[in-house]
């Protein structure tokens, strides 16, 4: 029998959680990140700590060097110390950079994901790209980036839990009707928006960008009078999917049919007008060399 002065509710929800992560395999949350967030999550972050920490990984150091001197920051003067690049990027961009750096080496045992990882990385520089260029109000290309890059962050962890998920994903690809989550809830008992999220939320991202990676194949999640998603998520997934539209359409790849079930929202959610949207089009190779 529970005792009165527990909250039964928000214990199970907690249970719950712990327990698709294990039971799915998601990667746990790094130590070093966790370190991190830890601290700076309180009311006087020690800097000199958090330096410590990043300068405890040299690859991760090293990252945030080469994030801080992209060409979103224009800085004048070269950042060469990970300590500096916390300085220049902040505390929750940094803890997002973090993440993203070690999201790679989280899957060691999937074989096979050079070309997913390919194109989450041009996903995600150019989603920064296109939110420089779009300017809608609380997009950051910060942001953009790491959701770029963590939209998808479900598909390592169901591959390497389901002999048979490529053959799913293979069929959700090439479905033009239904949604691509729905596809993954007929042949298995999750989709990897729903794993993503739960990911995401483990690892620290910020509420907007789980939301966003939990609801990014669902139209109605773009609906502008949809009240329990938050701006900002919808915001993310419409860049992102302008990003994956413009690099299968300029690269002459074979054209995601996610963009004809959600392109029309997204650009509403954007803001663009056919008009726009071919600006865009012209624009794609300079911008797509600048991501």
């Amino acid at each position: 029998m529970q005792q009165a002065n527990e909250c039964p509710q928000e214990a199970d929800v907690e249970r719950r959680m712990e327990q698709s992560i294990l039971d799915l395999g998601i990667p746990p949350c790094p130590t070093i990140l966790t370190r991190f967030m830890s601290e700076i999550s309180k009311d006087e972050p020690n800097y000199r700590l958090l330096e410590t920490l990043i300068g405890s990984d040299v690859s991760i150091s090293a990252g945030l060097i080469k994030t801080a001197n992209s060409s979103y920051f224009g800085l004048h003067k070269h950042v060469r110390s990970g300590a500096m690049a916390l300085v220049v990027l902040g505390l929750r961009t940094t803890s997002q950079a973090i993440a993203g750096l070690i999201l790679r080496k989280a899957f060691p045992h999937v074989q096979n994901l050079e070309r997913f990882w390919d194109s989450s990385t041009r996903i995600s520089h150019l989603s920064g790209r296109l939110a420089q260029r779009l300017q809608l109000p609380g997009l950051t290309a910060e942001d953009a980036c790491t959701y770029g890059l963590f939209s998808n962050c479900g598909i390592p962890v169901l591959l390497g839990r389901f002999p048979n998920y490529r053959a799913t994903l293979e069929k959700a690809n090439h479905e033009p009707n239904a949604s691509f989550t729905h596809i993954e809830d007929l042949e298995i008992p999750t989709n990897h928006a729903m794993v993503g999220c739960l990911l995401a939320q483990n690892w620290w991202l910020p509420e907007e960008i789980c939301l966003a990676i939990r609801h990014h194949h669902e139209v109605q999640a773009l609906d502008l009078n949809q009240p329990s998603i938050p701006p900002l998520s919808r915001r993310l997934i419409a860049t992102a999917q302008l990003a994956e539209h413009l690099l299968h359409k300029h690269l002459g790849l074979s054209q995601s049919l996610e963009w004809n079930k959600l392109g029309e929202a997204c650009l509403k959610v954007l803001k663009l007008t056919q008009e726009g949207l071919e600006a865009i089009y012209q624009d794609a190779e300079s911008l797509i060399n600048e991501a």
